[in-house]
Formats: C-alpha cells, structure tokens, sequence
C-alpha cells in the first residue's frame, strides 16, 4: 500500500496483450523503477505536506461514529459499479450479494450510512475492471509508480478509467456533477488515508526500502483481489 492509500486511479493506456494465464499475473517487472522511485519520493512529499495532515485533522475533528458512517456511503456508493464487474467476470453468486447489500444498505441503511447488509450476513467484497481484464486474460504491464495516485499497472490504469465511466455520479439529473464527482473522490481519498494512518507508518518504519515493500504489497494485493481470495493455483 503506498502512502497514498489510493493506488489504483491512473489514467493510463492499455499495455500488454492477452495471455490466458494472465490470471494472478504479479507483473514482476519493473523496467522503470529510476523514474518509478522518483515519482515515489514525489508522492511521499506530497503526502507529507498535503494528503496526511487532512487526514490526521479529520480523524482528530471528526467523531468515529461519522467517520464510519461516511466510509460504509462510500462503500455502498460503489455497488453499481462493484455489481457490473460481478456480472462481467461471470460470478453471478457475488452478483446477487452486491446486489442484495446495496439495496438493504440504500433503503434501511438510510443511503449507506448504516451497513445493514453486513449485519444482514451478506459480506462486503470488491471488484473492479482492472479485475475482470485480468479474468478475461490481459496481462498487468509493467510496474509503474504514477504521480499523486501512487502504484499501478497499464492494465489496472485502464480498468480504473472505465469504472470512473460507471460512477453513479455521472448519470445523475443534477448540475454541477463534475464537481459532486470531484468531491466524491476528495473525500474517498481522505477517508481511506484517515483508515491507514497507522498501518501504513508501521509499513514504512519496518522496511528497509519503502519503495520495494510498496511494490511487494501492491502486487500481493492485486492478486488476491483477481483471486478473490484464493489461493494461488
């Protein structure tokens, strides 16, 4: 995980070619990890400065009990999003709890605000297209370290743009959705930072190189999400 706490929102282009043991592929590569670690020392001076101030004066300011309630809208905000790339990765099990969750959660949940679905036994999980590209047998790319957003590959990169073209935001029959989506992200940004603050210290006191432990971390983490939690074949 980086600094950052948001790793995957880049827009890049498409890279690599269909491979049909693309599945769990860790892009093991880093061709450009000259340039990837100064953009990486970049982003940590920008977190330093910018983005972990904001968070640690939202967790000082904002009670714990909001702060819950603004994560699990956010959350339930990504339904639509999370259910389409269930039903295009072929899962239609995890279809139906996406589904089930961000109705209970939209309606008793009061829009999100109550995570009903959880209490209701139905797991929260995530998917998105950089996913469902890994299972329809594209390789990840070259690891790549990009400004302000942190670690990714071309393929995630990619998916991260055709989800930001799901967001509910930009089908809603209100003005000024550009910047209702900008604030979205604002706040789904601090709220994941504010989440990490001691994790990801504990991460960075015990490496010995920040750089290459968020590399190891970022893939580690991408495949188990296209695993969905399996273990490696």
């Amino acid at each position: 995980m980086h600094k950052l706490a948001v790793l995957l929102a880049a827009g890049l282009c498409l890279a690599g070619c269909a491979n049909p043991n693309a599945v769990g592929s860790s892009g093991n590569d880093d061709p450009y990890e000259s340039t990837n670690r100064r953009v990486f020392a970049l982003n940590q001076r920008i977190d330093s400065y910018a983005l972990r101030p904001t968070a640690e004066r939202y967790v000082k300011y904002v009670p714990e009990g909001v702060r819950d309630a603004i994560h699990n809208a956010l959350e339930n905000f990504d339904g639509p999003m999370i259910f389409a790339n269930d039903v295009l990765q072929g899962h239609p099990r995890l279809a139906g709890q996406t589904a089930g969750r961000f109705v209970l959660n939209s309606t008793i949940g009061l829009g999100g605000l109550v995570d009903v679905g959880t209490k209701a036994g139905i797991p929260a999980h995530r998917e998105d297209f950089g996913q469902t590209l890994a299972v329809w047998g594209v390789d990840s790319g070259p690891y790549l370290m990009a400004p302000l957003f942190g670690p990714v590959s071309p393929r995630d990169g990619t998916g991260q743009l055709v989800d930001l073209a799901m967001d509910p935001i930009w089908y809603m029959p209100v003005k000024g959705r550009i910047f209702l989506f900008v604030g979205h992200k604002y706040v789904t940004i601090v709220d994941a930072r504010a989440r990490n603050l001691d994790t990801l210290d504990e991460i960075e006191r015990d490496s010995m190189d920040f750089y290459a432990t968020t590399r190891s971390l970022y893939r580690q983490y991408r495949e188990n999400q296209i695993r969905n939690g399996m273990p490696p074949p």
